[in-house]
């Protein structure tokens, strides 16, 4: 995790308590509603946290500030992490979890803005959210103000061209308020992102795009929050992170298989899961 002192050991432990807490809580909501994308949403919870509870300045009290900072899921399958880290941030309380995916319930499968609070832009048409991302950066530009915009997507989705397109008008903007963070986890729906439609190398088409680029380990809180702070720091151009991610993380028959991209687990596995993640989180509060 990388050399850190007494007090920022002690923030790396705190954040990955709450990540680990929001893995159970992802988990949870997924079986509860017998659907859902568990493998990104596990993969993408250490970069959500660290986003969250370190990096960005959000007021539960006050989710529309128009100084906060925003924050796109352009992956927005993966609401399983995005609404239970926003539930542990403290904007809606964790009970609310349990409508998700329910016909009468408001937590759509999808980032939903209108009945959500603390979501900044709905999602789920992939390729779309980091669009929006560039455009709440330029308005921010345009009206003087100093909030910054983040962007998680996934590496399945840059396969789409939109996510090109935004890319390039973040550069011709110099919107060095956008951090795009993709999460690259190598799978997606149909198996390896690299049999699918390759995007390697990653790091090099984004610098052609002129953007800043900066790999991480999605793992590592004091790494991210690093790379997150080298992102602020950059001046003149967009900054995306290259997050290397474990596609499930957390639970070991789910870690690196892309059938669990987007199904629930029937009871016995999620017994087991829920075994596994309660055992991380009794490890991280010392019980």
């Amino acid at each position: 995790m990388g050399k850190v002192n007494r007090m920022e050991q002690a923030k790396v432990q705190n954040l990955a308590l709450t990540a680990a807490r929001s893995r159970l809580l992802a988990l949870d909501m997924v079986y509860g509603a017998a659907s859902g994308h568990i493998g990104g949403s596990l993969s993408s919870l250490d970069i959500l946290t660290t986003l969250y509870f370190h990096v960005m300045r959000v007021n539960p009290d006050a989710p529309q500030a128009p100084e906060r900072d925003r924050f796109v899921l352009s992956k927005g399958h993966c609401t399983p992490a995005l609404y239970s880290t926003l539930a542990q941030r403290g904007f809606f309380p964790l009970e609310e979890l349990k409508q998700f995916r329910r016909i009468d319930g408001h937590m759509s499968g999808h980032a939903e803005m209108r009945h959500v609070k603390g979501v900044d832009m709905s999602t789920g048409s992939l390729g779309q959210g980091i669009s929006a991302a560039v455009g709440m950066a330029l308005a921010g530009k345009a009206d003087g103000r100093d909030y910054r915009v983040y962007a998680l997507l996934g590496d399945g989705e840059i396969e789409e061209g939109q996510v090109w397109e935004a890319a390039m008008a973040a550069a011709k903007y110099r919107l060095d308020n956008l951090c795009a963070v993709v999460d690259v986890n190598g799978l997606q729906i149909d198996g390896a992102t690299a049999d699918v439609m390759p995007s390697e190398p990653l790091d090099q088409k984004f610098e052609a795009f002129n953007w800043n680029v900066i790999r991480v380990d999605g793992h590592d809180y004091a790494a991210l929050a690093e790379a997150f702070a080298a992102a602020a720091a950059c001046k003149g151009k967009p900054t995306v992170l290259l997050a290397r991610t474990v596609k499930g993380k957390g639970v070991s028959f789910m870690e690196g298989d892309y059938g669990w991209h987007g199904k629930a687990p029937n009871a016995e596995q999620y017994e087991k899961a829920r075994a596994e993640l309660s055992a991380r989180v009794a490890e991280l509060e010392g019980k």
